[in-house]
């Protein structure tokens, strides 16, 4: 499933390609029908991200919030967007959204969720959600206070989109890596400095996955050694790694299941 990082980018994406313009939007499969019927013929005004939400705002006209209109989009695991110059090809494939303007397009496949929101959905999303790393204004204070009353391990609590919006398997191991703690110590036990060194590491190690389109966690002095576990790929400290030596400290990388989700990490840097 895409993390934080990708959604961002993806928001970002979508304003530079469509803000402003009037767009077509359909639904070629058809399951997204009436809804797309809503904002057909109005402008798309902004995309935003909320964690692993997409948020695209739709007005009459680029100068007036009246009659705005919201589509709420998750891509779960296997929703993508694509891009094509206009007039766009017939679609291929299960289409749930195409969106339209003069110059270019983009193809909506395979969402989770794809749906039109109302102001009060959008808050009640957004009361739900932790805070976000890659968003201004986010308040930390709000994870470190469910992470230090909680008894449930740190690994656990990291992937829990109520404490902190947007954080993935990739990242949620890298960082606990990276501040040396056990996957499995109790929130209960995170000190005020661990989870502040936790925080601005995802807040730095997010930008740059906005910025570079993948999720980049090798300090410099630790890039070399063993390729990364996909071809396509940034190395890793413990993602994907197991059963292989730790960079660091030649240890072999451990692999256990965590609420369902795979955990990596290295008993002897991480205890």
């Amino acid at each position: 499933m895409p993390e934080g990082h990708t959604l961002h980018r993806l928001a970002n994406r979508q304003r530079k390609l469509l803000g402003g313009k009037t767009v077509a939007v359909t639904s070629p499969q058809g399951r997204f029908a009436e809804g797309a019927a809503l904002v057909d013929g109005m402008v798309f005004y902004t995309a935003e991200a909320w964690g692993k939400h997409l948020i695209q705002r739709y007005r009459q006209t680029a100068r007036t919030q009246r009659g705005e209109r919201l589509i709420h989009v998750h891509l779960g695991l296997y929703g993508a967007f694509s891009e094509q110059a206009s007039p766009m090809a017939p679609p291929v494939g299960q289409v749930r959204m195409r969106i339209e303007a003069a110059d270019i397009g983009v193809d909506l496949r395979g969402p989770t969720a794809c749906q039109i929101y109302t102001p009060a959905d959008l808050d009640a999303l957004i009361a739900r959600l932790g805070p976000d790393p890659l968003r201004r204004g986010a308040e930390p204070e709000r994870a470190l206070r469910a992470i230090t009353k909680s008894t449930r391990p740190i690994g656990a609590l990291l992937m829990d989109q109520k404490v902190i919006a947007g954080v993935g398997n990739v990242y949620r191991a890298e960082v606990l890596f990276r501040a040396g703690i056990d996957p499995y110590t109790q929130g209960t036990r995170i000190t005020r400095d661990e989870f502040d060194a936790l925080w601005a590491d995802l807040v730095s190690l997010m930008r740059v996955g906005v910025r570079k389109g993948r999720i980049h966690v090798m300090r410099p002095a630790d890039d070399h050694g063993a390729p990364s576990y996909a071809p396509d790929r940034p190395r890793t400290y413990v993602y994907r790694r197991s059963g292989e030596d730790c960079r660091i400290c030649g240890t072999t990388i451990a692999h256990g299941v965590l609420d369902g989700r795979n955990l990596f990490w290295c008993p002897a840097c991480q205890q």
